[in-house]
């Protein structure tokens, strides 16, 4: 009998998270009519709670840990969790693994354009980062405003759109692969579609005074969390190109989410190997002016001796072996 975890049985309890979302949110639904206005406040607290933690936890790890030896239990964890977090998982994989983790929140080049999609820098002018403001929640606008696009248009529920270029481009080239990356795109985002529908059958003023606002906000702090796992850090040098926090309450619940460094020097390890990551690149790390902050990224604003290293450095790359 083939196993079932393709890198350990601990990722269930990300399934476990996943399915418990996944019956949550329709209950929550079901009882805002009735609610107390602080009971429907607590909702809303608790839903930014649960997409934001999936976001940033839960989905990120998937795209790059996948849980199951199975392409079809992962294809189904993908589908499932693109209701959770109001977008497609593979389509988010597509982009953060193959996009951002390519050119690591790189700088400007000649054309004036990043090659990181979700570069810090994008719009940012004179060589600095974007405002924290026009990062995440102008982003945060850009996404809610994608997604709904995807919804009003049939086309795009059935394939990903010629006008895609972007998604398309990260596809793999290998025709069996590729054809197989594009169908989950589109089966994530029927899912996501036909959970949206259920959810305003249950309850269209929950959908839409409930869940639309606190989808806006969860993708607003997950953009403030990528903003401070980048923010100052020196995209030339693979050892300072990111933020790491050590604190050990935030690794545990977060399952190591803060050793970011090290997952941008080796983004295909589990996240269990993380602290090994640091061990292997101890000599390197060490000797390297890097940024290690005091608190999470998600509230790196409270950083504010934060040192600007991507002012001082120079534009020489840092080679790994």
């Amino acid at each position: 009998m083939n196993r079932i975890w393709k890198h350990s049985p601990r990722d269930a309890i990300f399934v476990f998270l996943c399915v418990a979302q996944l019956m949550l949110m329709p209950a929550l639904a079901a009882k805002w009519d009735g609610a107390s206005l602080p009971q429907q406040a607590g909702t809303f607290a608790l839903l930014v709670f649960m997409t934001t933690y999936n976001i940033i936890i839960i989905a990120h790890l998937f795209t790059h840990t996948p849980w199951f030896e199975s392409p079809t239990l992962n294809g189904i964890a993908s589908a499932l969790n693109s209701f959770n977090i109001g977008q497609s998982v593979q389509a988010y994989q597509l982009s953060h693994v193959r996009n951002h983790h390519r050119y690591n929140n790189d700088r400007k080049g000649p054309d004036g354009q990043t090659k990181d999609t979700s570069s810090t820098f994008r719009d940012g002018r004179n060589g600095e980062h974007a405002s924290l403001s026009r990062y995440a929640l102008a982003g945060a606008l850009s996404t809610l405003m994608d997604v709904g696009r995807a919804h009003l248009s049939l086309i795009r529920l059935w394939r990903v759109g010629d006008r895609e270029h972007a998604l398309r481009d990260l596809a793999a080239r290998e025709p069996v692969r590729r054809a197989r990356e594009l169908q989950q795109v589109r089966i994530d985002r029927m899912v996501h579609f036909a959970g949206t529908c259920i959810l305003l059958a249950i309850s269209w003023r929950w959908t839409l005074l409930c869940y639309l606002p606190a989808f806006y906000l969860s993708l607003a702090l997950v953009n403030m969390q990528n903003y401070y796992e980048h923010y100052g850090a020196v995209p030339e040098d693979r050892c300072a190109d990111s933020a790491s926090y050590y604190g050990q309450l935030y690794n545990l619940l977060a399952f190591n989410d803060g050793f970011h460094q090290e997952h941008h020097l080796r983004p295909q390890t589990h996240w269990s190997l993380l602290p090994e990551v640091r061990r292997e690149f101890a000599t390197r790390l060490d000797t390297t002016r890097r940024i290690i902050s005091p608190v999470p990224a998600i509230i790196g604003f409270l950083d504010w001796r934060r040192p600007l290293l991507h002012r001082e450095a120079s534009t020489a790359h840092s080679d790994l072996p």
